[in-house]
């Protein structure tokens, strides 16, 4: 096994749940009641992040970065989103700067995808 693709049923799991939170997140959004910007913004990460987790996890043997994106993207997620659930539902986040945390995390993230253009794996020069 490539080391880079241990992570990939992580990322494919994360990516089912992402995926669920994100609508079942917009649907509270919609109907809970409230105000419904934590819910909406947390909702729009899980959905934008999870088929980044997807692909990240189809093409992890060809992007040397795939892990640590993909674990920046994970936990930046369940940080970000996480916090503004707790703070809809509960009154409070899950620790002071939770959220900014999860949001570094993914912006991180995304950075190591694009740093991978540089460090590809299993492409062979022309």
């Amino acid at each position: 096994m490539i080391p880079n693709t241990r992570f990939v049923p992580a990322f494919y799991v994360l990516s089912g749940i992402f995926g669920f939170a994100g609508v079942a997140l917009s649907a509270a959004a919609a109907h809970a009641g409230g105000d419904p910007h934590l819910l909406a913004s947390a909702a729009a990460m899980c959905l934008a992040h999870a088929p980044a987790l997807l692909a990240l996890a189809i093409g992890a043997e060809k992007l040397k970065t795939a892990a640590i994106a993909g674990v920046l993207i994970g936990l930046g997620t369940i940080l970000f989103a996480g916090d503004l659930v707790m703070l809809r539902f509960a009154g409070s986040g899950l620790f002071p700067m939770a959220a900014p945390t999860g949001g570094f995390a993914m912006m991180f993230g995304w950075l190591s995808v694009a740093v991978g253009a540089f460090f590809r794996t299993g492409v062979k020069a022309g």
